[in-house]
């Protein structure tokens, strides 16, 4: 793999030359494309040795397919109501998996990523992993959780943060980072699992159980950041300098200076892409839908960032788009 001074000399000589398509064509504006809306699952087609496509599951959840292996981040894609944008959240939700939505799209993983274990970015997990094959890496608590659903051992794989991790063409850095903070600065279903506990019932059942960022470079070409939440240990940050960020919305102002800390401590990356902005209890087609509380917070994350940050691009993105960074 390059070595990281090399892959920061090249990526801010070509800083101004930066190109990102959907599909092949530029996308470079700040607001979502005006794709037609569609209900159907997208059909599994070949791909070319060698090509990277990042296809965006709504919330923190991508789909990477570089030539022929498939890395899922935070894949939640069963979308399942809770009440969370209407006012009237249920903590004791039943998890209940969507197979009906998830086996059109997830025809082949070989690695899953989770930042934390809330339900939102966790609940379908298990089922891709015994789906797939895929192994999944995670916190410790990430570990247990899928003991708990009877996956092996020997497909789960713990991580905390400072692990680089090979996979030949591509390689996975893993790295320490933070839950965000609602009003009250306290987060969601807090807590972790140091040991098995009976296999979950509830979206109570899933607490954070620590957060972690991953960083993946692919072999001639772009290294994108991953984050599942919107806060930051930009300490940990030093050095990693991607060409693409995917940068948590936040919800709430309790965590100071969050978009700053961030951006500085990637080295502000060519591409900032927001994700979790969207309503993620809806069914997933385009245009993504935004509560109207969340568009105002998107649209001032976008202003944030070209303030912060001129020289980086905003693309906001659509469900299951193919883009090329």
């Amino acid at each position: 793999m390059p070595s990281l001074d090399r892959r920061r000399f090249l990526r801010d000589a070509a800083a101004t030359t930066a190109l990102v398509s959907a599909g092949g064509l530029a996308a470079g504006v700040a607001t979502p494309a005006q794709a037609a809306p569609s209900t159907a699952a997208p059909t599994p087609t070949a791909r070319r040795k060698g090509a990277v496509s990042f296809r965006w599951w709504g919330t923190a959840g991508w789909r990477v397919d570089i030539g022929d292996r498939t890395v899922l981040v935070d894949p939640f894609l069963s979308r399942i109501d809770t009440g969370l944008f209407t006012g009237a959240f249920k903590t004791d939700t039943a998890l209940t998996v969507r197979t009906d939505v998830i086996d059109p799209r997830v025809d082949r993983a070989t690695t899953v990523l989770v930042t934390h274990t809330h339900w939102d970015h966790f609940m379908d997990v298990p089922y891709i992993a015994r789906r797939t094959g895929a192994r999944v890496f995670g916190t410790l608590t990430a570990y247990h959780l899928g003991l708990a659903y009877g996956l092996p051992s020997t497909q789960l794989s713990a991580v905390k943060g400072g692990e680089v991790l090979d996979f030949g063409d591509h390689s996975v850095e893993v790295v320490g980072s933070l839950h965000s903070r609602n009003p009250s600065y306290s987060v969601a279903f807090p807590g972790v699992r140091v040991s098995p506990p009976p296999q979950p019932a509830t979206i109570a059942d899933l607490p954070e159980g620590d957060t972690l960022g991953y960083l993946l470079r692919v072999d001639g070409g772009p290294s994108v950041y991953f984050t599942g939440a919107s806060d930051v240990a930009e300490r940990n940050l030093t050095g990693l300098a991607p060409d693409v960020a995917m940068v948590a919305m936040q919800n709430a102002t309790t965590t100071g200076d969050y978009l700053p800390r961030l951006l500085a401590g990637l080295d502000h990356p060519k591409v900032v892409v927001p994700v979790h902005y969207d309503n993620f209890e809806t069914a997933l087609q385009n245009p993504p839908p935004v509560a109207p509380t969340d568009r105002t917070r998107l649209n001032e994350m976008i202003a944030a960032v070209r303030r912060i940050s001129p020289r980086s691009r905003v693309l906001v993105p659509e469900y299951e788009t193919a883009y090329h960074f």
